[in-house]
């Protein structure tokens, strides 16, 4: 038998190098586009060609998404993530080995498949494991790794772009991008052995009638092994009721997905994703290296760098301070963020950009620079880099908190596969249409991707209500009490007042003991609840 470690932050910290793996990914392509490596190797792909390889990642991951919750639901969510750990490793040996575009996209699809699934199941594994009072904390460190894979990948193909001649090298040989593709088969290895040291979701185990698990991983999460203890109590109470009230619906998983009260959250969590997506984010991750380049400033990978670092750094007050601040109003404060730094960014390039007639190879493949500028050049980046703050304190770790916590147990992880699918459909197809884009309208995508922020603000204002505080089975009160989304919901926690009923000795709750003991024998005393 495996030693299990049951503490919190470990599980959901470890979990979230799902996360890393997703980040590796991102700056996969970020780091090696400007290397005579790359563009000698696969035949200086631009436009539509760098586009589809972009996108080959994505198109695997909305596959892989897609697919999470069947696994999730059959094997478990542990195992889930350990299955996408399995398939990665595949994808980086076949990107780390590929002669040529077929192969290279080949091993992206397959890496994509990987990160879809771990990018779906990472914050449900998290979020049924965390007591409500830190669930937007650990379920935002997915984010955070998400962030540290970016930048470690990154700083890997800086370091690598060096190898075989360094940049500047007409001949640099394929190890300037070998060695970072290769590497990315390290964290693979480790999230699927370290998993075996972790448990699994105790409501995955109470929907699969494993009680007795159940209740003694409850117990070592929140009562120090005690499975008499009043918060455990309490907590196996809650799961085993709305357990009990999924079953007698008697509805399947699939068709809950449409029934009305369900339905508008599905649609919301699709939201939120897709507008993560469209809040502009991809254009900073994935093709920094033409904006710095259009700006005409400094060296433009180690300029690129410095947005990665804060990118991991500005995540961290989120994870701090999340649970206290609360998910809707850090939603519409980063919505309106990055609307106004994208308006003044794009307006900023439009009035003193010009078409590219630089007679300058390394700013072939952009059409539009800033020239003798030097001042508006230093505020378009320093727009981006307020950009990436605002997005990282905000939308990056709750568009992953959100709708990991929405949903009830019967359909969570097919709802939260529906909204990860979501977040990959927007990831393929702007991964493939924003190279056109910066080459074709250039200044004017910012406007485009302002838009949707305010459009986002907007949506978010009107439909999304404040989840911090509450449990996983108190959703269906939140959502369904017919208050509109902007006049908030009731403080405290019906967890809370059922552990003081169990510590009063008002209720009386007997947790199984064996996998053969009738579930949920709940009696109250004759005594008055207080």
């Amino acid at each position: 038998m495996v030693k299990q470690f049951y503490n919190v932050y470990a599980i959901c910290g470890f979990a979230a190098l799902g996360g890393g793996l997703f980040g590796f990914d991102i700056s996969s392509m970020s780091g090696v586009l400007g290397t005579n490596a790359y563009k000698n190797y696969f035949d200086n792909p631009t436009s539509y060609r760098q586009g589809g390889i972009t996108a080959a990642m994505p198109a695997g991951s909305l596959v892989g998404a897609l697919s999470s919750s069947f696994i999730a639901d059959k094997l478990s969510r542990r195992a889930a993530i350990q299955v996408a750990a399995i398939i990665w490793i595949i994808g980086a040996i076949l990107q780390c080995a590929c002669n040529g575009v077929a192969l290279l996209c080949v091993g992206r699809v397959i890496a994509g498949i990987s990160i879809g699934i771990a990018s779906a199941m990472v914050p449900v594994y998290q979020s049924e494991i965390a007591p409500k009072e830190i669930r937007g904390r650990v379920v935002s460190l997915q984010q955070w790794a998400i962030t540290w894979g970016i930048l470690i990948q990154y700083f890997i193909q800086y370091g690598a772009s060096f190898a075989d001649g360094g940049p500047d090298d007409p001949n640099q040989g394929t190890a300037a991008f070998r060695i970072p593709w290769g590497v990315q088969m390290v964290p693979g290895a480790i999230l699927f052995a370290g998993l075996f040291f972790f448990p699994k979701s105790p409501r995955w185990l109470a929907s699969k009638d494993r009680w007795d698990e159940a209740i003694q991983v409850l117990a070592h999460l929140h009562g120090n092994g005690d499975t008499q203890h009043p918060k455990v109590l309490a907590e196996y109470q809650e799961i085993e009721e709305a357990l009990r009230f999924e079953r007698e619906e008697q509805v399947s998983s699939f068709k809950a997905l449409v029934a009305p009260r369900i339905f508008k959250r599905v649609l919301l969590g699709i939201s939120i994703q897709a507008w993560s997506q469209l809040s502009g984010m991809n254009i900073m991750m994935y093709y920094i290296v033409y904006i710095m380049h259009a700006a005409n400033i400094g060296d433009p990978l180690l300029t690129a760098s410095i947005q990665y670092i804060i990118n991991v750094a500005l995540t961290l007050p989120a994870i701090i301070f999340l649970d206290k601040w609360g998910r809707r109003p850090t939603l519409l404060l980063g919505s309106f963020g990055m609307m106004t730094w994208l308006f003044i960014s794009g307006a900023l390039q439009g009035a003193y950009g010009e078409p590219n007639t630089l007679d300058d190879d390394s700013l072939s493949d952009i059409s539009w620079v800033l020239v003798d500028h030097p001042s508006v050049s230093k505020a378009v980046v320093s727009c981006s880099y307020l950009f990436v703050a605002t997005f990282a304190t905000t939308w990056g770790p709750v568009s992953w908190t959100y709708p990991s916590e929405i949903f009830p147990s019967r359909v969570r992880a097919k709802a939260v596969s529906l909204a990860t699918a979501s977040n990959w459909t927007w990831n393929c197809i702007l991964a493939f249409a924003v190279p056109p884009l910066l080459w074709n309208i250039n200044w004017k995508m910012y406007m485009i991707f302002a838009a949707f922020n305010g459009a986002a603000f907007i949506h978010m204002f009107l439909l999304a209500p404040e989840t911090k505080g509450k449990t996983l089975e108190e959703m269906d009160e939140v959502f369904d009490s017919g208050r509109p989304a902007w006049r908030g919901v009731p403080r405290g926690s019906r967890l809370d007042q059922i552990q003081k009923d169990i510590e009063a000795g008002h209720l009386k709750v007997s947790a199984p003991t064996t996998a053969q003991q009738v579930v949920g024998k709940v009696e109250e005393t004759a005594e008055p609840k207080s």
